[in-house]
């Protein structure tokens, strides 16, 4: 069992399979990583992932940059052990043709990243995005059944805190017999571009609580997750927020194969010509490094 000094298990891994990405979005953190040059390839993604479920970990996301991007995505999927969940975040732009095949490589679900529904606002913020191409792709995504599918909203003061009921009524519209599309508000992280568009949502969590039929709190970050009578939503708050750090259950692998202790942190580890109990005693001795950012 991976556990850190702070009793907290890791139970999840992120894995940035590139740092390509076919869109400009003005909030991108780039997942905390800096672009190194280099991008992992599918046989070492297998091998890294299969020791740490070999060491309790449950669930893998693949992440990136873009992962579309890889043509070898659906190989590096199906090169994977079994975990109990493999999901995938994606922009949403290059799924409409590619569900299909996620789904029969392994994938279990995606989060896809829709931050508003008017075209106009999507460009905006992507620099160059077509919303209609990830409006195909999410209609792809849940005809494939990779759900339950989760919609990434990063909330934006000016720009699209007037979208956030509209969205939920958007998702809530594939949820026939099964909830098939969540929402996630998710808070911004400001940037030198964004810093005027932050704002905090607990405004939109006083709301939910108010209108919400149930909550349930997630063991991860202990996240809140509404049911509501117009569909479900969940509240991601990253910054400054003791209970995301204390209840963290995750660590990441850069898209360079180096481990990331925090999103919010700089420091890796690297993992570089290690390999079988080398490689085990490493991703130990990373998890014995993690700390809490916010205290």
């Amino acid at each position: 069992m991976l556990e850190d000094l702070y009793g907290r298990v890791v139970t999840n891994l992120r894995i940035a399979v590139t740092q390509r990405c076919n869109l400009r979005c003005i909030y991108c953190h780039r997942e905390g990583e800096k672009d190194s040059g280099k991008e992992i390839d599918a046989e070492r993604i297998a091998e890294i992932a299969k020791v740490f479920h070999e060491l309790g970990v449950k669930k893998l996301k693949i992440t990136g940059g873009e992962p579309l991007l890889r043509r070898d995505i659906c190989e590096v999927i199906s090169s994977l052990p079994e975990f109990e969940e493999v999901s995938m975040t994606t922009n949403g732009t290059l799924l409409s043709n590619r569900a299909m095949d996620l789904k029969e490589s392994g994938l279990d679900r995606v989060n896809v990243s829709l931050d508003t529904l008017n075209a106009e606002k999507y460009r905006y913020i992507t620099e160059k995005g077509e919303l209609k191409a990830v409006l195909e792709g999410i209609e792809s995504a849940v005809e494939a059944k990779l759900t339950p599918l989760k919609l990434n909203m990063v909330l934006m003061k000016g720009i699209n805190e007037d979208e956030v009921f509209e969205m939920l009524e958007f998702a809530n519209s594939f949820n026939k017999n099964e909830t098939n599309v969540i929402l996630q508000l998710i808070e911004l992280i400001p940037n030198s571009k964004t810093a005027r568009y932050y704002l905090n949502p607990e405004i939109f969590e006083e709301k939910f609580e108010k209108m919400a039929k149930a909550i349930k709190i997630r063991d991860m970050h202990r996240r809140k997750q509404f049911l509501t009578s117009l569909g479900v939503v969940e509240i991601v708050k990253p910054l400054d927020n003791s209970d995301f750090c204390r209840h963290c259950n995750r660590i990441r692998v850069t898209s360079d194969g180096k481990i990331k202790l925090c999103l919010m942190s700089e420091k890796t580890l690297d993992l570089s010509g290690l390999h079988g109990e080398e490689l085990k005693r490493a991703i130990f001795e990373a998890v014995k490094l993690r700390k809490p950012f916010f205290t």
